[in-house]
């Protein structure tokens, strides 16, 4: 069996997307017979990697690392001869149509994965109508593939409640063996200069709108001192940080996130967009309790034995949940993430 994964959104500084199909990339080598093959568009400088299509393109202003390939037709084209025995889109922008026009050619099996709330997202950044039209672009999308996954129940039922019959829940998974409690770094809170006594607090991910890292930043402020959030991830920040939010790097090797992970007391989240949460489920293998917004598919993973769901994404609401939750025994709420 040969599988290829065509998608945009693999960037150097992407999260769960890049990381879940490394993670099927690496599985699929292991199996005898398998071949895996990832097209995906590319800066010219992108050093050439064994079964990697890198396609012409340029650059996506505002995305932060992420590109546009030139067209659709060189990416079918590449597709047809290459011959693989499935093909998977892992998002919904001009790439997927270059899967079906390929698939339909070739008479093999089209996939999409369903990533992203693109309707929600349009929505609450341009209004209802903008909402509509992605549903209905998606509709006529997804309905011309074979099969279509979605990482949540949550997400499944959005697909199916579009007119989207062919739809199952993929859940994504995390290495345990790379995630785990006893990855922990003694010597971070030094090498940070944060007091021993500050409650340790981490997010980690893309820094982008629909994360409302601004009103987590000011749920901070409200906090004040005996507080410490890292923020670990690229993009755009909101000015004027508060004195206990510190900033890391983007950082691709899973050990070393596993690590910084593992050295925190709890993970925030305050996105509402989310269609599983892969980070949250890496902080909750690494057993850290979680404080995340009641939004998107984040009460399939997040319950008052795990950590805390606050009813929205307002600095008041982030800072009573953040609270809230040093009042338990983090310790039982962290073995209780992990389980």
């Amino acid at each position: 069996m040969h599988v290829c994964d065509v998608t945009m959104l693999y960037a150097a500084e992407s999260g769960g997307i890049r990381r879940y199909i490394n993670a099927k990339r690496a599985w699929l080598r292991r199996q005898p017979g398998c071949l895996h093959t990832l097209m995906i568009p590319a800066a010219r400088s992108m050093p050439e990697e064994p079964w990697t299509i890198a396609l012409r393109s340029v650059p996506l202003p505002l995305s932060h690392g992420y590109r546009v390939p030139l067209g659709k037709s060189a990416a079918a084209q590449k597709l047809r001869e290459l011959y693989p025995g499935l093909i998977e889109a892992a998002d919904p922008y001009h790439l997927a149509w270059a899967v079906l026009e390929a698939g339909a050619d070739l008479r093999i099996p089209t996939v999409a994965f369903c990533h992203s709330d693109l309707p929600q997202l349009l929505g609450q950044r341009y209004g209802a109508r903008a909402e509509r039209l992605a549903q209905r672009y998606l509709r006529r999308l997804y309905a011309q593939f074979d099969l279509v996954l979605a990482p949540s129940e949550t997400m499944a039922a959005k697909l199916r409640d579009l007119g989207i019959a062919q739809v199952e829940r993929q859940r994504l998974g995390v290495d345990v063996k790379t995630f785990r409690p006893g990855r922990r770094d003694p010597g971070l809170r030094a090498r940070l200069g944060v007091d021993e006594r500050s409650r340790l607090l981490i997010y980690t991910g893309r820094f982008a709108p629909e994360k409302n890292l601004d009103a987590l930043c000011r749920a901070l402020r409200l906090l004040g001192e005996g507080y410490t959030l890292l923020l670990v991830g690229g993009g755009s920040l909101p000015r004027d940080l508060p004195h206990n939010v510190r900033v890391l790097r983007f950082i691709r090797e899973s050990r070393q996130l596993a690590a910084l992970l593992a050295q925190c007391d709890a993970f925030v989240h305050a996105g509402d967009q989310e269609t599983f949460g892969l980070a949250v489920l890496e902080a909750m293998a690494c057993g850290l309790p979680v404080v995340a917004v009641r939004g998107g598919a984040m009460h399939e993973l997040v319950n008052e034995e795990t950590g805390v769901l606050v009813p929205s994404a307002r600095a008041v609401t982030l800072a009573e949940g953040i609270a809230a939750l040093f009042e338990r025994d983090l310790a039982r709420c962290g073995v209780r993430a992990r389980a």
